[in-house]
């Protein structure tokens, strides 16, 4: 089953960083956030990426290219230049990197990805967030519904907008909080390719019209996840993920564990 990392957005509220580098190039812990998202997906046996690039992408193709080297330690004869790979911790990723346009919104990404995956079920996913999301629960709840989509359900500070929620079948995707009880798209989406038929203007974010059209027509349910999830919005979002990063296993790697308490004191 592939799975796409949405990567190709400005990140205008961490300029500090997306200046210079793509938003998922930004490091977690000394490696790209994007490659701390694949971690999760691989612990799980899923490693075929398809990464959908926009904004200073040939940096990702260029992360990507040589992978390899980064991920691995070397072994070269200095007279010949002949280089052996020593494997250290070796991913197993097989990762497709395209180019999606430098302005174009997420579910637009999404529809120019259609002839480079295969025509089942296929995963979703932001490039700048982490959780501790159960991927095979995720893959059984969405297979046990037989809905177009599902959307994990988190639930962090305030600041973020809202999914009503009728049992498990999403009611409505909005942008207000309404009340204490908020639960908002997380992202860890899981998708039939009928919801290619959804993604229809380039210009459309994915969590407009998209999402909210499926909702209307009760094809889009919330997998719900009462762990850790927290994404990289600002500087500080990037410094406390540093400072989890240092814990082994971070917070995000750590499957089965109700640690959602972390989050309040990190998204101040």
């Amino acid at each position: 089953m592939e799975t796409v990392l949405l990567a190709g957005g400005l990140g205008s509220r961490l300029a500090e960083e997306t200046a210079t580098v793509p938003k998922p190039m930004v490091e977690v812990g000394g490696r790209p956030i994007i490659a701390r998202v694949m971690d999760i997906y691989s612990h799980f046996g899923h490693r075929d990426f398809v990464v959908a690039a926009g904004y200073k992408g040939l940096q990702l193709k260029q992360f990507f290219a040589n992978y390899h080297l980064i991920a691995n330690n070397i072994s070269v004869n200095a007279d010949t230049g002949k280089l052996r790979l020593v494997p250290s911790a070796p991913g197993n990723w097989n990762v497709s990197v395209v180019d999606t346009g430098a302005h174009t919104m997420t579910s637009g990404r999404i529809r120019r990805l259609k002839d480079w995956l295969r025509p089942e079920t296929f995963m979703v996913t932001y490039s700048d967030g982490v959780g501790n999301v159960d991927i095979d629960a995720l893959l059984d709840f969405h297979r046990s519904h037989g809905k177009l989509a599902t959307v994990t359900a988190v639930q962090p500070p305030a600041r973020f907008g809202n999914l009503e929620l009728k049992g498990d079948r999403v009611d409505a995707f909005t942008e207000k909080v309404r009340r204490q009880d908020t639960w908002i798209n997380g992202g860890f989406f899981v998708f039939e390719p009928g919801v290619m038929d959804y993604m229809v203007d380039d210009t459309e974010p994915l969590e407009q019209a998209p999402l909210s059209q499926m909702a209307r027509d009760g094809e889009l349910m919330a997998y719900r996840h009462d762990g850790f999830w927290h994404p990289m919005d600002t500087i500080r979002d990037r410094n406390a993920l540093n400072e989890l990063s240092e814990q082994a296993p971070p917070p995000w790697l750590r499957f089965g564990q109700n640690i959602a308490a972390e989050m309040p004191a990190l998204a101040i």
